[in-house]
């Protein structure tokens, strides 16, 4: 069974070894999603980009909130597997998957009928508005999907699995690019194909996790006797994870208003903007799954009650940050053109690259400031307090929001660059002195 106990062993080898499939499995994400946008703009057109950037959003908050659950129960699991307490894990992964149905239908429902209130919210141009609500609503079917291979990948993660979730992320990235290279690429089908496409990808890497924990992880395999919802351990799930999930959810609802200042601008600087935010996802993802790695380490030797060895796995974690920020800061940098022509072609890319290519610019000096926010974040997921990431994620999507709106009318898309940096600043003065206050106050025995 290819489970992790981090409580023992080198620290930064079994981080390492840990967080590399967690960031090649976002990265893979991160490039069927970019496909969609690449398909979409070179085979359908500038306003197909555009109507996939619209939607980007709104499929964050989805997934980024159904996550947050999954990650706050991910750390209650990942504390019971290292205190060696399999039937409250299984309990917790019970709880989980049953809440899960229940809300996950219901987060659908909600989407598809508020769909043209929430686009009309956003702003979002009339030639694009229907071909918005389409491949919006399509997503919003997908939830379910989007929830259980969440839930079950969160599960293998939190017994020290990170290799598996790759593994079928990685097959699930294929199908949908190949779908979307022959079914939009060279049967010329439109934007509806793309969605139904990825949520295909989602139904099947949700099944693959389902078939490998039934067959090969005894540990976490529910027996129907087994599936139930445990009240107090759904109370204290709903607790991490509901304030995960909005701790999750401010950065795409940033995101949601800021890109509703963007809309103001024309539709090629919108398609520019829907280009480099895949690109700041290249940078921020894997920075945040670094995270997660430091999360599952600190929650497993919280539970056997290791404090030396926490702190000793956060300081390695911010080294990991540290590393990842000098590669993507350097490609972003050196190959921003090349990197912008690969989501546009035709009439009218040479504005919307030159756009994509001043914001980028800045923004590689500045991916330094979330690795390191992302990585005291994971600390505190890790020894459960929640209330800390959910405040200084509020602090910096707030003020990148009210920053962007202030400036973006005087200098265009770069503003949102500035803004970015002058969130995570104002983030970083409040985790930096609490991280020293919690350190001494609790941890210093």
């Amino acid at each position: 069974m290819p489970t992790m106990d981090m409580t023992t062993g080198s620290i930064f080898r079994k981080l390492v070894s840990y967080s590399i499939p967690l960031v090649l499995g976002n990265l893979f994400q991160l490039a069927y999603n970019a496909v969609d946008s690449m398909i979409a703009g070179r085979f359908i057109g500038t306003d197909a980009l555009a109507a996939t950037g619209m939607a980007a959003p709104v499929m964050n908050i989805l997934i980024l909130g159904i996550s947050g659950i999954c990650m706050g129960a991910g750390v209650l699991m990942s504390s019971f597997f290292g205190a060696k307490d399999t039937d409250k894990l299984k309990s917790e992964l019970s709880t989980l998957l049953v809440f899960g149905t229940l809300f996950s239908v219901a987060v659908a429902v909600l989407g598809i009928v508020f769909t043209y209130p929430l686009l009309r919210a956003m702003n979002v141009p009339s030639s694009i508005m229907d071909i918005t609500a389409l491949y919006i609503r399509i997503v919003f079917i997908g939830a379910p999907f989007t929830y259980f291979y969440n839930a079950l990948s969160q599960a293998l993660k939190s017994v020290g699995d990170s290799k598996t979730p790759l593994k079928f992320l990685m097959a699930s990235s294929v199908l949908n690019c190949v779908s979307d290279l022959f079914f939009i690429g060279y049967l010329g089908f439109g934007i509806m194909c793309s969605a139904v496409t990825t949520t295909v990808a989602q139904m099947v890497s949700a099944l693959l996790c389902f078939i490998y924990i039934y067959r090969r992880v005894p540990m976490l395999s529910l027996k129907p006797k087994e599936i139930r919802m445990d009240r107090s351990l759904l109370k204290t799930t709903l607790s991490y994870g509901s304030v995960t999930a909005l701790q999750q959810a401010c950065q795409p609802i940033g995101k949601l208003l800021i890109q509703s200042a963007v809309n103001t601008l024309g539709v090629a600087t919108i398609a520019a903007y829907n280009a480099v935010t895949r690109i700041d996802d290249f940078a921020f993802t894997p920075e945040q799954q670094i995270s997660h790695g430091m999360t599952t380490f600190i929650a497993q030797n919280n539970g056997a009650g290791n404090t030396k060895r926490m702190l000793q796995g956060f300081r390695r974690g911010l080294v990991l940050e540290t590393i990842y920020f000098f590669i993507i800061g350097s490609a972003v940098f050196f190959f921003s053109e090349e990197i912008m022509n690969l989501f546009i072609s035709g009439e009218g890319a040479a504005a919307v690259i030159k756009e994509g290519q001043l914001y980028l610019s800045t923004m590689a000096f500045l991916y330094i400031f979330p690795a390191y926010t992302n990585g005291i974040q994971g600390f505190f997921r890790g020894i459960g307090n929640m209330s800390v990431t959910l405040i200084s994620t509020f602090i910096q999507a707030s003020m990148r929001v009210v920053f962007t709106f202030i400036l973006v009318p005087h200098l265009g898309i770069h503003a949102i660059a500035y803004a970015c940096a002058i969130g995570w600043a104002l983030m970083l003065l409040f985790e930096v002195p609490y991280y020293f206050y919690y350190k001494h106050r609790f941890l210093s025995a």
